[in-house]
């Protein structure tokens, strides 16, 4: 950063700290004085070095760094940031007086310490991810000249995982990605996540062998890794790896590794680094980048040299003498392959095995196969397809059949793959229409209801989070990924009814009447009723979720709820899980006849059982995610 750049952010850190200073690593070691011919130390009345001087420790770990500096009965807290500034060390400090009202009010003094030690964190830190931010790179990382090695990291077909799966998949494989290359590194090293799908690691000081081990180790891990929810989802990452160069800056040597990351997406799950990348690309090179890939797998050397005679001039060629071979090529280039022709008998493993391991990998959905064999028996050709085999051909080859079947199969499989892009669009819009039309009714429902719309948001997140933990600890209720989300959304309904219910018993500050009360119970089966009029809709999915969660999200596992009294699992899931969401919710939310709860004495509450018994699973799951709960109320105050 320049003197300029750093004085702009220290005018923005004054509004919100007492004192912003920068010390130079000759002043913070004592070796020079800060002004006035005084020392660091000085400001806090003391004649010798802070013997826990944070500052001293940020310019040598680059990490930040908070404490409690007393002086006299005055506290303070001061934060510690690295900072280069014109290409010398330098720490800023941020100094916050903490006066006594602050300390005497327990609930103030945490809120106003935490909204310090955080103003760091959200400043540099990605919010879905809790990495650096690409305003960490640009303020802090980029003009860095220290020996690292440096990589640039991109999941392969992330836009497929978010069109196929949804974006709240999206978000989970990116934050499984993200733990993976946490515990593959050291406290020292940086990892930014710079777009959507990309990411960047510097690492200080490492060795060059280590480096490139460390990358291997991270892009397999990420491939070996399960995305929670989502068992079908398989993770790779393309990965480009440099040294950095005498004098050249992070943001040079991002550069270099984004080539070389590019490189490896060619073939995808691969780690690319100047020691493996090819030197120079030949024009003939450039022109293969353009066409189609095909895998022969024969165990004959003949076969295999007909075939790429055959097919040689329109496609890029690649060769496996065997089943385990042809796996393992898969494992490197998937999908960059666009069609396999495949040999039903050879060595070690034969094509059957082939077929059955890419149908348990769901690869056969994706990578068109045509058998080639001279075994002609009925049987064979129809167990062949029924592992999914998309053609047949026999030898010995005729060229121009197997030049046209080759593009046909291929051809077949592109228009397949751009009609599941275009239905996957269509329907991601028809989910975005009917989420907004159910937060749409859902306000509306609220606003009569004297209440803000957040206490729809808030039964989602709750119902969302329950749902977790709860498939996590068992897997007795049949809650796939797409049923939870269906959950969620429904769960916005839940209170629907209440639209029939009078202003002024919906409103009322006070305790309701047994009569009042007795009313405002209709509010279930009244919401149910609506639902179960929707004629052509009533049958939908969503529509019966609704169903079963606005009548009877007010039952009680020991059979003392409303309407019907049901009892245990004769509760339908979804009810008990928005039941319990929306008591907690209730608590904690100031309404018109009550103050909110602290989110402790909530939870103690609802264990306690003076809220209605619920389902010990779901009480065990609330205390599980009760950190979690408190902390994101904190965050929304």
């Amino acid at each position: 950063m320049t003197r300029e750049q750093v004085e702009q952010e220290m005018t923005q850190y004054r509004k919100v700290f007492t004192v912003v200073r920068l010390l130079e690593a000759a002043q913070v070691n004592g070796e020079a004085p800060v002004g006035d011919h005084c020392k660091c130390y000085d400001y806090w009345d003391k004649h010798t070095p802070c013997q826990n001087c944070i500052s001293r420790q940020v310019l040598e770990d680059h990490l930040r760094r908070t404490k409690l500096e007393y002086m006299g009965s005055e506290v303070f807290q001061v934060t510690a940031v690295y900072r280069e500034v014109d290409g010398r060390p330098c720490v800023m400090e941020l100094i916050q007086q903490l006066d006594s009202e602050t300390l005497i009010d327990p609930e103030n003094g945490d809120r106003l310490m935490d909204s310090i030690t955080g103003y760091h964190i959200k400043l540099y830190h990605d919010a879905l991810t809790g990495c650096y931010n690409r305003r960490y790179y640009e303020d802090v990382l980029k003009d860095r000249t220290d020996p690292a090695g440096v990589a640039v990291l991109d999941l392969d077909d992330f836009k497929l995982y978010n069109d196929t799966y949804g974006h709240r998949a999206g978000d989970v494989a990116l934050h499984t990605a993200v733990e993976v290359v946490r515990s593959c590194i050291r406290k020292s090293d940086s990892l930014i996540r710079s777009g959507g799908d990309e990411f960047i690691l510097v690492l200080p000081g490492i060795e060059r062998a280590a480096f490139m081990a460390k990358l291997d180790r991270i892009c397999q891990q990420i491939h070996a890794a399960t995305v929670p929810g989502y068992a079908r989802l398989q993770l790779s990452a393309s990965i480009g790896g440099v040294m950095m160069k005498p004098d050249e800056r992070v943001e040079q040597a991002v550069s270099r590794a984004d080539k070389l990351m590019y490189q490896a997406k060619n073939r995808k799950n691969m780690v690319v680094t100047e020691d493996t990348a090819a030197q120079s690309t030949s024009a003939a090179g450039r022109e293969n980048q353009t066409r189609q890939n095909i895998l022969i797998v024969d165990d004959s050397e003949m076969n295999r040299a007909i075939l790429a005679e055959i097919l040689g001039n329109d496609y890029n060629i690649s060769e496996a003498t065997n089943g385990k071979e042809c796996l393992a090529m898969l494992d490197q280039y998937d999908t960059a392959i666009a069609l396999i022709l495949l040999d039903i008998v050879m060595p070690v493993m034969d094509g059957f095995e082939v077929l059955a391991a890419m149908n348990r990998t769901n690869r056969i959905e994706d990578i068109p196969v045509i058998m080639i064999s001279s075994e002609d028996a009925d049987p064979v050709v129809r167990h062949a397809y029924e592992l999914g085999v998309s053609d047949y051909v026999s030898r010995p080859f005729d060229a121009g059949v197997v030049e046209r079947r080759v593009f046909n199969t291929i051809k077949l499989y592109a228009k397949q793959r751009r009609l599941i892009s275009l239905v996957t669009s269509q329907t991601r819009e028809k989910e975005k229409n009917t989420r907004m039309m159910v937060s749409i009714l859902s306000e509306i429902v609220e606003f009569r209801n004297g209440e803000s719309g957040m206490h729809v948001q808030h039964i989602g997140t709750l119902t969302e989070r329950l749902l977790e933990a709860l498939t996590r600890k068992t897997d007795k209720y049949d809650l796939p990924p797409e049923k939870q989300e269906l959950i969620v959304l429904a769960s916005a309904l839940h209170d629907i009814g209440k639209i029939a219910i009078d202003d002024k018993i919906l409103n009322k500050p006070g305790r309701l009447t047994q009569e009042e009360f007795n009313l405002m119970k209709k509010h279930t089966t009244i919401g149910a009723g609506m639902l179960d009029k929707l004629g052509s809709y009533r049958s939908e999915p969503l529509v019966r979720t609704a169903y079963e969660i606005c009548r009877w999200h007010h039952e009680r596992w020991d059979g003392r709820g409303y309407p019907d009294g049901l009892v245990g699992d004769a509760i339908p899931i979804a009810a008990q899980v928005v039941s319990i969401a929306d008591v907690y919710d209730a608590l904690v939310s100031k309404r018109v006849y009550k103050d909110a709860y602290d989110p402790d004495t909530a939870v103690r509450m609802i264990l306690h059982g003076d809220c209605g018994q619920f389902n010990p699973l779901l009480l065990d799951c609330l205390v599980e995610i009760q950190d979690v709960l408190k902390a994101e109320i904190k965050a929304a105050l």
